[in-house]
C-alpha cells in the first residue's frame, strides 16, 4: 500500500512539474534591452541566470552612452532601455514610463597599464596631471561618437587645465576595448575608459578610478518602455537587474550598485 501511495505521489509530482514547465515555455517571451557598453559585462553575466529562472529570453544591444540615449529618444522599440545620467531628454521623449526609473549602478573612468607594469600614483588630481603630461601617448574612447567614457575624460582634461597640451599625445580609440587593445600591444603608455571595461580586456590591468574631484562617475538607470508588449516580463527584468544578486555582480565588474 505504501509503495502504491508513493508511486502515486511521484507520478503527481512529475505531472505537475511537466505542466509548469510546459506553461512557462508556452508563455515565454523575448525581451529587448539596450544599454551603454560600460554596463555590458555585468548585464551579460546576469542575463543567462534571468533567462533560466523565468524561461524568457533577452536580446541585448550595447553601444555608446550617447548613441543609446539617442535611440531611446527617437522611439526605437526596446522593452528595457538602460541610460546614463543626465537623461532629461529621455524622460521628456514620452518613450519611457517615468515612474519606472530604477537606478542600477555607477561606474568611474579609470586608468589602465599593461599587465605587469608598475602602477602609478593617481590618488590626487595633481598626481594624475603629472602622469598625463609625462606620458608619450594615451588613448581613450571617442567622445565624438557618444562614448560616455570619452566625454567624461575630455571633461577631466579640461578640469586639469591640460586639454590643449595633451592633444599631440592622444590616440582616440573606438570604444574602451579599442583603447585597451592599443595599450596591450604597447602602442600607448596608458589607457583610459570605464573600470568595468578595463577589467574584461586581456593584457591590461586597472590602476583604479580617477579621483572624483576631476572625474564624476557615470550613473545608469533602467526604464520600462511605454511601447513594451511584455510589461510584466520587462518589470521582472528590471527588478532582477536591481536586486541584491545583481549588486554583487556590479561590484565584481568594477561598478558600484545603486545611486
Amino acid at each position: 500500500m505504501k509503495h502504491l501511495l508513493s508511486s502515486a505521489v511521484l507520478a503527481l509530482a512529475v505531472t505537475v512539474t511537466v505542466t509548469v514547465a510546459d506553461s512557462t515555455c508556452a508563455n515565454a517571451v523575448e525581451l529587448t534591452l539596450i544599454a551603454p557598453g560600460g554596463i555590458r559585462a555585468a548585464v551579460s553575466q546576469m542575463l543567462p541566470d534571468f533567462e533560466r529562472k523565468t524561461g524568457n529570453t533577452v536580446k541585448a544591444t550595447f553601444g555608446s552612452g550617447g548613441g543609446t540615449k539617442e535611440r531611446v529618444v527617437k522611439g526605437e522599440p526596446f522593452d528595457v532601455p538602460i541610460v546614463q545620467v543626465p537623461y532629461d531628454d529621455v524622460l521628456k521623449s514620452g518613450h519611457v514610463v517615468v515612474a519606472s526609473e530604477t537606478p542600477l549602478a555607477n561606474v568611474s573612468v579609470g586608468l589602465a597599464v599593461r599587465t605587469g607594469a608598475p602602477k602609478p600614483d593617481i590618488s590626487t588630481a595633481e598626481a594624475v596631471k603629472k602622469l598625463l603630461l609625462g606620458a608619450k601617448l594615451i588613448s581613450y574612447p571617442n567622445a565624438a561618437n557618444g562614448a560616455a567614457a570619452g566625454v567624461s575624460f575630455d571633461e577631466t582634461l579640461k578640469k586639469l587645465g591640460i586639454a590643449e597640451e595633451m592633444k599631440p599625445k592622444i590616440k582616440i580609440a573606438q570604444g574602451g576595448a579599442g583603447a585597451m587593445a592599443l595599450l596591450a600591444k604597447g602602442e600607448i603608455d596608458y589607457g583610459l575608459t570605464f573600470v568595468s571595461e578595463i577589467i574584461t580586456e586581456p593584457g591590461v590591468e586597472a590602476v583604479g578610478p580617477l579621483p572624483r574631484d576631476i572625474s564624476t562617475p557615470t550613473f545608469l538607470s533602467a526604464f520600462l518602455s511605454v511601447d513594451s508588449k511584455n510589461v510584466e516580463a520587462a518589470k521582472a527584468l528590471i527588478a532582477y537587474l536591481s536586486s541584491p544578486e545583481a549588486a554583487a555582480v556590479y561590484k565584481a565588474r568594477g561598478m558600484l550598485p545603486g545611486k
